[in-house]
Protein backbone atom coordinates (compact mmCIF):
# COMPACT_ATOMS: atom_id res chain seq x y z
CA UNK A 1 0.00 0.00 0.00
CA UNK A 2 1.33 3.46 -0.86
CA UNK A 3 1.59 6.07 1.85
CA UNK A 4 -1.37 8.39 2.23
CA UNK A 5 -1.17 11.85 0.74
CA UNK A 6 -3.75 14.59 1.07
CA UNK A 7 -5.47 16.09 -1.96
CA UNK A 8 -3.80 19.02 -3.71
CA UNK A 9 -4.40 22.44 -2.18
CA UNK A 10 -6.76 23.32 -5.05
CA UNK A 11 -8.93 20.29 -4.19
CA UNK A 12 -8.99 21.28 -0.50
CA UNK A 13 -10.10 24.79 -1.50
CA UNK A 14 -12.87 23.32 -3.69
CA UNK A 15 -13.94 20.98 -0.89
CA UNK A 16 -14.22 23.73 1.74
CA UNK A 17 -15.91 26.16 -0.64
CA UNK A 18 -18.39 23.48 -1.72
CA UNK A 19 -19.19 21.86 1.65
CA UNK A 20 -22.31 23.69 2.71
CA UNK A 21 -23.32 21.17 5.40
CA UNK A 22 -20.66 19.64 7.64
CA UNK A 23 -21.28 17.03 10.34
CA UNK A 24 -18.77 17.49 13.17
CA UNK A 25 -18.12 14.18 14.95
CA UNK A 26 -16.97 14.55 18.54
CA UNK A 27 -18.50 18.00 19.05
CA UNK A 28 -17.81 19.59 22.43
CA UNK A 29 -19.63 22.10 24.63
CA UNK A 30 -16.28 23.22 26.10
CA UNK A 31 -15.23 26.48 24.35
CA UNK A 32 -11.56 25.67 25.10
CA UNK A 33 -11.67 22.49 22.98
CA UNK A 34 -10.91 22.52 19.26
CA UNK A 35 -14.11 20.52 18.63
CA UNK A 36 -16.02 23.60 19.87
CA UNK A 37 -14.11 26.55 18.47
CA UNK A 38 -13.51 24.94 15.06
CA UNK A 39 -17.27 24.40 14.82
CA UNK A 40 -17.84 28.11 15.56
CA UNK A 41 -15.15 29.08 13.02
CA UNK A 42 -16.75 26.95 10.29
CA UNK A 43 -20.15 28.51 11.05
CA UNK A 44 -18.61 31.98 10.72
CA UNK A 45 -17.27 30.99 7.30
CA UNK A 46 -20.78 30.12 6.14
CA UNK A 47 -21.03 26.37 6.71
CA UNK A 48 -23.97 24.74 8.42
CA UNK A 49 -22.26 22.60 11.03
CA UNK A 50 -24.26 19.78 12.61
CA UNK A 51 -22.74 18.49 15.85
CA UNK A 52 -22.61 14.73 16.47
CA UNK A 53 -21.84 13.36 19.94
CA UNK A 54 -23.83 10.59 21.67
CA UNK A 55 -23.23 12.11 25.11
CA UNK A 56 -24.78 15.43 24.05
CA UNK A 57 -27.59 14.12 21.80
CA UNK A 58 -30.74 16.24 21.94
CA UNK A 59 -28.93 19.30 23.32
CA UNK A 60 -28.30 22.46 21.35
CA UNK A 61 -24.74 23.50 20.57
CA UNK A 62 -23.97 26.80 18.85
CA UNK A 63 -27.56 26.96 17.63
CA UNK A 64 -27.69 23.43 16.22
CA UNK A 65 -29.28 20.24 17.55
CA UNK A 66 -26.73 17.60 18.53
CA UNK A 67 -27.26 14.11 17.10
CA UNK A 68 -26.07 10.84 18.64
CA UNK A 69 -24.63 9.39 15.44
CA UNK A 70 -24.03 10.30 11.84
CA UNK A 71 -26.92 8.13 10.67
CA UNK A 72 -29.32 10.17 12.81
CA UNK A 73 -28.67 13.43 10.93
CA UNK A 74 -31.83 13.98 8.86
CA UNK A 75 -30.26 15.89 5.96
CA UNK A 76 -27.62 15.61 3.26
CA UNK A 77 -24.08 16.00 4.58
CA UNK A 78 -21.36 17.32 2.28
CA UNK A 79 -18.42 16.56 4.59
CA UNK A 80 -17.71 14.95 7.95
CA UNK A 81 -15.10 16.62 10.19
CA UNK A 82 -13.72 14.07 12.67
CA UNK A 83 -12.67 15.01 16.21
CA UNK A 84 -12.36 11.42 17.44
CA UNK A 85 -9.35 9.24 18.20
CA UNK A 86 -7.70 7.44 15.28
CA UNK A 87 -8.88 4.00 16.45
CA UNK A 88 -12.49 5.00 15.66
CA UNK A 89 -11.77 6.10 12.12
CA UNK A 90 -12.44 2.76 10.43
CA UNK A 91 -15.97 2.65 11.89
CA UNK A 92 -16.54 6.30 11.04
CA UNK A 93 -15.52 5.65 7.43
CA UNK A 94 -18.04 2.80 7.30
CA UNK A 95 -20.76 5.16 8.60
CA UNK A 96 -19.80 7.80 6.01
CA UNK A 97 -19.98 5.26 3.19
CA UNK A 98 -23.36 4.01 4.44
CA UNK A 99 -24.70 7.57 4.72
CA UNK A 100 -23.44 8.53 1.25
CA UNK A 101 -21.19 11.30 2.56
CA UNK A 102 -18.80 12.39 -0.23
CA UNK A 103 -15.92 13.67 1.92
CA UNK A 104 -14.26 12.99 5.26
CA UNK A 105 -11.79 15.29 7.00
CA UNK A 106 -9.81 14.18 10.04
CA UNK A 107 -8.31 16.63 12.47
CA UNK A 108 -4.67 16.93 13.52
CA UNK A 109 -3.26 13.65 14.86
CA UNK A 110 -6.28 11.62 13.64
CA UNK A 111 -4.57 9.21 11.28
CA UNK A 112 -5.51 5.77 9.96
CA UNK A 113 -4.11 5.07 6.50
CA UNK A 114 -6.09 1.83 6.07
CA UNK A 115 -9.37 3.63 6.87
CA UNK A 116 -8.42 6.43 4.47
CA UNK A 117 -7.70 3.89 1.72
CA UNK A 118 -11.09 2.23 2.37
CA UNK A 119 -12.81 5.63 2.09
CA UNK A 120 -11.02 6.53 -1.13
CA UNK A 121 -11.82 3.11 -2.63
CA UNK A 122 -15.50 3.90 -1.94
CA UNK A 123 -15.11 7.22 -3.78
CA UNK A 124 -14.83 9.61 -0.84
CA UNK A 125 -12.51 12.59 -0.80
CA UNK A 126 -10.21 12.21 2.22
CA UNK A 127 -8.28 14.94 4.01
CA UNK A 128 -6.35 13.59 6.98
CA UNK A 129 -4.34 15.14 9.83
CA UNK A 130 -5.31 18.73 8.97
CA UNK A 131 -7.50 21.41 10.54
CA UNK A 132 -9.81 23.60 8.45
CA UNK A 133 -9.22 26.50 10.85
CA UNK A 134 -5.54 26.36 9.80
CA UNK A 135 -6.21 25.62 6.12
CA UNK A 136 -8.63 28.54 5.61
CA UNK A 137 -6.06 31.29 6.19
CA UNK A 138 -3.16 29.28 4.71
CA UNK A 139 -5.03 28.85 1.43
CA UNK A 140 -6.94 32.17 1.45
CA UNK A 141 -10.31 30.40 1.29
CA UNK A 142 -13.48 32.48 1.27
CA UNK A 143 -15.87 29.68 2.23
CA UNK A 144 -19.40 29.04 1.01
CA UNK A 145 -20.62 32.44 2.19
CA UNK A 146 -17.56 34.26 0.90
CA UNK A 147 -16.76 35.28 4.49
Amino acid sequence: MTAFSNPADSEIVALLNGAKTIALLGASTNPQRAAHYVMAFLQEKGHRVIPVNPGLAGQTLLGETVYARLGDVPEKIDMVDVFRASEYLDGIVAECIEAGVPAIWTQLEVIDEAAAAKARKAGLTVVMNKCPKIEYPRLGIAGPRGA
